[in-house]
């Protein structure tokens, strides 16, 4: 039996010593609902860490009051945390069972000896007190779901089962590896099934654990244009009768790296079209469900992108679990920072002085229980063709240096200034990278001897001398294109690829010009909190989706630069600058206006109110972008393109409010959510972008909001306030059912008078 354990918990902001105690008075705490992020439940607040998206941390309880039937007698019980943030201390009945210290890591207990059939309580203390302790919004509390789990106590080991495709022949056949470990057992069977139920292959084994080989005859392959998955059925035994089942989906796969010629799937060359991500959500903080992971991918993946970095820490499984199904390759990255501390800005983007805590003070305890943890979770995920070791540990004042930093930075002129401040003797040589990254690249092999181990580098040219990349399987260079070619030749089979990238059309230039580099990951995805400029803005503003999931410029031209059906879509800017650009056409009557449509073809012909503006070429020598300054005058621009076009129109005042769900039913399970698109018209129904108002919501039926989001960068409304400004018109508002079936209105209005709602119903599923 595995079930969740999210809801009903009680929650209380502060320390309460002796909560830990089974039965402690908690009839007062508030209840809560996991995945849960205390901090955006605060407003921000500049006192905080601008790294951290100037919201705070602190220290928390979490109770939760669980029934277990008189059948659990004398079987096993584990209890799964998907990731608490941070410093998770954990009982169960006031017994203690442990601490963690990560606050990506999935951890479990087995609590057998200490529960029993009837009530038990976990209590979980967090402690986040140091909110600068990380360079983005990392969030505070338990995050991601919390799973029980009864089985006989002859089971499966925790992440004791992991498949692998073996092989692919040529006539179809595929053969899988599976390997397996219980707890005392004798044994285990395994049946793989398609997913229309039909039985693919079936095997069985005798020991304590072992492993089979499963012969699946034409087998349909996992790949981003075709995800097809498997369900592989274990079943552990004990005197031949089962004592545990679990389900686990197989992608069946083959891929490889190789120095010259880059990266293949199925025997197939292709390139890594990929973007970085990190964990949040803007207003939901880290507590991101599932839908809002799958609306965002379903956008990157009609962008082109067909692989995704999770920068810089173990992602939410249930990220994974989409990758999966809907076709991304994955880099799944452990760590930012090793044995010592990076910089953490907390005035302003690399404004001195910066604050010291982090990671590094846990990684000599806890690496290789996190970084084990992370790979044996994780590693029966078909998308995952990488596993990261960290994110530019060798950047050289966080921590670590090296007499030739200052002899490679110092040879040029520009950069003397930084190397004479950087450089200092007193930290740790550079040289210990090398002995770190060959002992990590040694625990993933023990664990998963079927992918390559990588770091994202940040100074090849320094890593290249100290041996730090040469302990990785495949070095992935960030923002280093000036060193492909030299680094190739210099380094026969080296595999090398893009780790982090600039949106910047050359960037893609240099991976597509190039066989022997695999791909590149753009530095990001989607905007996110933290790592900001400084006071008032909340977040970085890299992604190519804003922090509500819609598309800006960004988006625009990487859609045109990875994918060839025919598209245009129209933006404008004060300035030739991608960064600044909106898709908004407004403005005072001749202010000089760059227009830039993003294309795939060779070139586009602008139209102002019918008349042509003229064509300008496009391409990749253009950035993909035509670009026209053309002085202001309301009315309609088109872009016309071979076989697309598009058009940007100057709208009138709000005169009305659309409310689109992304679906018309809910599962009143406690934990469905759904997304409701806020748009404001005016009188002809076009978008009012250039007029934002704050709209006000409010909801009828069992379903709170959790979160408000516009995406707008300095837009400093508490999270928790029931209204939002719109951006260029624009807002989502996330909801998320309650346990009471019947239907949920969101009512939202402007105090200009405009009024919209919405209605969603009991899903079918639900019942």
């Amino acid at each position: 039996m595995r079930m969740s354990l999210n809801t009903d918990w009680r929650f209380h902001l502060g320390d309460e010593p002796g909560a830990d105690l089974m039965g402690w008075d908690d009839r007062a705490w508030r209840q809560v609902t996991l995945p849960h992020d205390w901090s955006v439940e605060h407003p921000f607040d500049r006192s905080n860490a601008s790294g951290t998206g100037y919201l705070p941390g602190g220290t928390a309880w979490y109770r939760k009051h669980f029934t277990l039937p008189e059948s659990a007698a004398g079987q096993r019980v584990r209890i799964t945390f998907g990731g608490v943030y941070k410093h998770a201390r954990v009982w169960v009945n006031s017994n203690y069972l442990g601490e963690r210290a990560y606050g990506y890591s999935t951890f479990t207990y087995d609590v057998s000896d200490f529960v029993r059939p009837g009530e038990n309580v976990i209590s979980v203390r967090v402690e986040h007190s140091e909110v600068a302790d990380s360079r983005w919004f990392t969030g505070s509390g338990i995050y991601r779901d919390v799973t029980l789990e009864v089985t006989g106590r002859h089971g499966f080991a925790v992440d004791g089962v992991f498949v692998t495709t073996k092989a692919i022949e040529e006539d179809g056949t595929a053969l899988l590896t599976v390997r397996y470990q219980t707890e005392g057992g004798h044994g285990a069977a395994f049946l793989l099934m398609d997913r229309e139920g039909r039985v693919c292959g079936m095997e069985q084994a005798q020991g304590e654990s072992g492993e089979v080989e499963i012969v699946v005859p034409g087998a349909r392959l996992w790949s981003p244009d075709s995800p097809t998955l498997y369900i592989l059925k274990c079943c552990a035994m004990l005197d031949r009768v089962g004592v545990d089942e679990i389900e686990i989906p197989v992608g069946i796969r083959t891929f490889r790296f190789d120095g010259d010629k880059g990266f293949f799937l199925n025997g197939e060359n292709m390139k890594l079209k990929g973007v970085c991500v990190h964990h949040d959500a803007g207003a939901l903080g880290a507590a991101v469900p599932k839908t809002v992971w799958a609306r965002r991918l379903r956008k990157l993946k009609a962008a082109g992108c067909n692989a995704l970095r999770t920068a810089h820490n173990p992602p939410d499984p249930a990220l994974l679990d989409l990758c999966d199904e809907l076709g991304f390759l994955v880099m799944d990255e452990a760590f930012d920072e090793w044995e010592g501390v990076k910089n953490k800005w907390w005035q302003g983007h690399n404004v001195y002085p910066p604050k010291r805590f982090g990671y590094g003070e846990d990684f000599p305890q806890w690496y290789r229980a996190d970084l084990e943890g992370m790979v044996k979770r994780d590693r029966n995920h078909p998308c995952i063709v990488l596993w990261s070791i960290g994110n530019e540990i060798d950047y050289p004042n966080d921590p670590y240096v090296t007499p030739l930093f200052k002899e490679v930075l110092g040879n040029n002129d520009h950069n003397k200034p930084q190397a004479e401040r950087l450089y200092d003797a007193r930290k740790p040589d550079a040289g210990r990278l090398a002995v770190l990254a060959r002992e990590l690249t040694e625990i993933v092999h023990q664990v998963d001897d079927t992918r390559p181990v990588t770091s994202a580098v940040s100074f090849p040219e320094l890593s290249n001398r100290t041996g730090f990349s040469d302990a990785l399987d495949v070095v992935g260079y960030n923002y280093k294109e000036q060193f492909y070619d030299e680094d190739h030749a210099a380094y026969p089979g080296r595999v090398i690829y893009g780790s982090e990238n600039s949106h910047h059309p050359r960037a893609w230039q240099s991976v597509a010009e190039r066989d022997f580099i695999c791909g590149q990951f753009l530095w990001t995805g989607v905007d996110f909190l933290g790592e900001c400029r400084g006071w008032p803005v909340r977040i970085s503003q890299a992604g190519m989706l804003n922090l509500a999931g819609f598309e800006k410029p960004l988006y625009d031209q990487r859609r045109a630069m990875w994918t060839t059906e025919p598209f245009a879509r129209i933006s404008v800017a004060p300035n030739a600058n991608v960064w600044h650009a909106r898709h908004v056409w407004s403005g005072e009557p001749g202010q000089e206006l760059t227009v830039c449509v993003a294309t795939n073809a060779p070139e586009a012909e602008l139209f102002l109110n019918g008349m042509s503006l003229g064509k300008q070429p496009a391409g990749l020598e253009n950035g993909y972008r035509a670009v026209w300054q053309v002085p202001y005058a309301p009315g309609t621009l088109k872009a016309v393109v071979l076989g697309a076009q598009d058009t940007l129109e100057t709208a009138g005042k709000p005169a009305a409010i659309t409310l689109t769900p992304d679906k018309t039913d809910l599962i009143f399970d406690g934990q469905d959510v759904a997304q409701v698109e806020v748009t404001l018209r005016d009188a002809e129904g076009r978008t009012a972008i250039a007029n934002e108002e704050p709209v006000y919501y409010q909801v009828t039926g069992d379903a709170v909001i959790l979160g408000i989001e516009n995406g707008a960068p300095d837009d400093l409304t508490p999270y928790a306030a029931p209204y939002r400004a719109t951006l260029d018109g624009r807002a989502i508002v996330y909801l998320r059912a309650g346990t009471l079936p019947g239907a949920v209105t969101l009512h939202a209005y402007t105090k200009t008078g405009l009024r919209a709602s919405c209605t969603l119903t009991e899903s079918l599923k639900g019942r």
